[in-house]
């Protein structure tokens, strides 16, 4: 119960504290490192990569979906172009390239296959994302493909738009293990994956978020959320 409370605290502490400091808060973005005052949305978009897990799990995939960099380069450019071309909804970008060639431009050696979620407000979460890939059978099967065992997730937001791309990748060559740290967690894996980390840094803006999505949930003092496995 002490922790419960501690939690409610601290969310409605940071959450008073960037709503009055809102006009000086950068655009959020994942910038995939360890700061907890820049804005990331390292949550959201590891949110993504478990929920295509859960999807190809239930459609009888046995593989795992692990972060590729290149993808998430692709994705990168993809969510910047999204962004701030208002004219873009969907995967061609401003210049006419497709997912292939952004994922080409990366350095990714497979097919590539995306999906784009674009909500007009300034946030968009892991339920928004679902109901328009879910539902719509050309993003549902890229996700339910159990040959997409790689992924990029990037999103961005401005005040009165948000986007997150996703890019699905199909290795055509096995990727070496890394040669260096042969005892560490990552030894087992391929050099260009990375998996979940299982203790993520998150910082302020997904604490943020995080207390948007559940706030009604968070004001019954009830904690986690419903469907949020316990910390």
């Amino acid at each position: 119960m002490i922790d419960n409370s501690r939690h409610l605290l601290w969310t409605v502490a940071i959450v008073a504290t960037l709503a009055a400091h809102g006009l000086e808060t950068p655009a959020a973005h994942a910038d995939g490192d360890n700061d907890t005052v820049i804005p990331n949305n390292k949550r959201l978009n590891d949110g993504v990569v478990a929920n295509v897990f859960t999807v190809q799990q239930q459609a009888g995939c046995t593989n795992d979906v692990r972060i590729n960099p290149q993808l998430q380069m692709a994705a990168q450019r993809h969510t910047d172009d999204v962004l701030n071309n208002r004219n873009l909804n969907g995967d061609v970008g401003s210049d006419g390239s497709t997912p292939q060639d952004r994922a080409n431009a990366a350095g990714y050696h497979g097919h590539v296959s995306e999906t784009v979620a674009i909500n007009p407000a300034l946030a968009i979460n892991g339920m928004d994302i679902l109901n328009q890939w879910y539902y719509t059978p050309a993003n549902f099967a890229i996700m339910s493909n159990c040959l997409n065992t790689q992924m990029g997730v990037w999103s961005e937001n401005s005040v009165d738009r948000s986007v997150v791309v996703a890019v699905y990748g199909q290795p055509d060559r096995p990727t070496a293990a890394p040669k260096s740290n042969p005892g560490s967690a990552l030894a087992s894996a391929p050099v260009e994956n990375l998996p979940l980390d299982p203790t993520p840094d998150y910082d302020a803006s997904d604490e943020v978020e995080f207390g948007v999505n559940w706030w009604a949930w968070i004001l019954r003092g009830r904690y986690p959320p419903p469907s949020y496995a316990p910390n």
